[in-house]
């Protein structure tokens, strides 16, 4: 079992330029992918989330 909770708040809202879901900012690729990743990847995203919520918010 993953010790990297998902950065899903159950509002999935897809921004269409640029295919970043609106609730966690995650790609659909990362979506899709996040029950496969190991620890280490899902931290990886969640770094890439953050960085992009950043980007959004500005």
């Amino acid at each position: 079992m993953s010790e990297v909770k998902s950065p899903c708040v159950e509002i999935c809202q897809l921004d269409m330029s640029s295919d970043i879901c609106l609730g966690c900012f995650r790609t659909m690729d990362e979506i899709a992918g996040w029950v496969e990743m190991t620890d280490t990847e899902k931290r990886h995203v969640l770094e890439s989330i953050e960085k992009r919520r950043s980007e959004m918010e500005h």
